[in-house]
């Protein structure tokens, strides 16, 4: 009898899968609660959906039947007001994730170097190994910075090696999942090098700080991706952008799938983007409740929570098992991120979600932390 997995590459048979987070449907199903009563605060989405202004064009559009506009003239020019960037720069994506993985296919040959700098989003490193590429992580410190020094001296060494060529590096700012945020001064040292910067903005509509997506008209070697995921609420739909220097532009009009971005996509992002004052509303909503949720975690003696310029909040877990307290919270219908990995040992993730999330996200944990007083009083 024929052993057909022995026809897949052999990488892909022992690969480790990308754990995604499910939706609602199948939490329902999964915890015997209806939607409504399932406070999920584990994906780092909005919350508030998309404006009604989005729903009433979804419902309205006439063309489904007709295969979208292969080069999105009309989203690339509206994305051009919206970030101050010329249309020729911009190319939209099925989702910020489709565009990680079409760089890393069109840069990465068997054996090239992607640098990773964890913990971070974990689509760099499975991009890089779906695509045969080598990753080579130069880790945060302590606190999540970025070490420059490091970064480069790993590029140096690799490219020194013979063992494959550094092409990429990827960078979030915000990073995921602490919500820290690059310093300008870090990614001028790094655009020294000689390695393509991809700097991932997937929260920086939450951010004190301004959009690195100008720079890439003075730096040839970087891109920044965007995303329609977060502030516009529109996950579902997988819709993302990128900025990059116009030599790469000629290189990916030809290699993209020509309709990658579906019409409905296209339609919610150009409502989206026109209803500017309904995102201003809610995204000021959800910055309100990161910091009202920052400061109501502090309150716990088994929670360190970190400072965060992204729609969420990472706590380590002190004291106490993380593992056992998302169970505990995932019984009552809350749900929360949980990490156990290398500098994410017994941490969560705790999304920004209504005031009234954040209410009953704080009262459980009161309670939780009544449980173990009790527990620790008992003889």
């Amino acid at each position: 009898m024929t052993d057909w997995e022995q026809l897949l590459r052999s990488d892909i048979r022992s690969m480790e899968p990308y754990t995604p987070i499910v939706p609602f449907e199948v939490l329902s199903r999964r915890l015997g609660r209806r939607p409504e009563e399932i406070v999920k605060l584990d994906a780092n989405e909005n919350p508030y959906g998309p404006s009604p202004l989005v729903k009433e064009r979804l419902a309205q559009y006439p063309f489904y039947h007709i295969y979208p506009d292969p080069q999105q003239e009309q989203l690339r020019d509206a994305l051009a007001d919206y970030v101050g960037v010329p249309a020729e720069h911009i190319l939209p994506g099925h989702g910020a994730d489709e565009l990680i993985d079409i760089l890393c296919r069109m840069f990465l040959e068997p054996g090239d170097v992607v640098i990773n700098v964890p913990p971070t989003f974990g689509m760099y490193e499975f991009d890089t190994t779906v695509n045969l590429g080598r990753v080579v992580h130069v880790w945060r410190d302590e606190h999540f910075r970025v070490d420059v020094a490091r970064i480069a001296e790993a590029v140096q060494r690799e490219n020194l090696s013979g063992a494959g060529r550094v092409k990429l590096l990827f960078l979030a700012s915000p990073n995921n999942p602490d919500g820290g945020l690059l310093k300008p001064q870090d990614l001028r040292a790094l655009l020294e090098l000689p390695v393509v910067v991809v700097i991932d903005e997937a929260y920086i509509e939450f951010a004190d700080d301004t959009s690195f997506a100008p720079w890439v008209l003075s730096y040839e070697n970087l891109v920044v991706l965007r995303t329609f995921s977060k502030w516009a609420g529109l996950a579902g739909l997988r819709l993302g952008y990128g900025i990059f220097p116009a030599w790469l532009m000629a290189h990916l009009w030809r290699f993209k799938q020509p309709y990658n971005v579906n019409v409905a996509a296209t339609v919610a992002g150009l409502a989206a983007l026109e209803d500017r004052e309904y995102y201003t509303r809610t995204i000021a909503a959800l910055v309100r409740e990161r910091e009202r949720l920052y400061a109501g975690l502090r309150r716990f003696p088994f929670l360190h929570p970190y400072p965060s310029q992204a729609n969420f909040v990472l706590c380590r877990v002190e004291g106490a098992d993380a593992r056992d307290l998302t169970e505990w919270l995932k019984l009552r219908g809350i749900l929360v991120r949980y990490f156990q990995k290398p500098r994410l040992e017994n941490c969560i993730r705790i999304s920004a979600g209504k005031p009234e999330h954040t209410q009953v996200l704080l009262s459980a944990l009161e309670q939780y932390a009544r449980e173990r007083a009790l527990m620790h009083a008992s003889p």
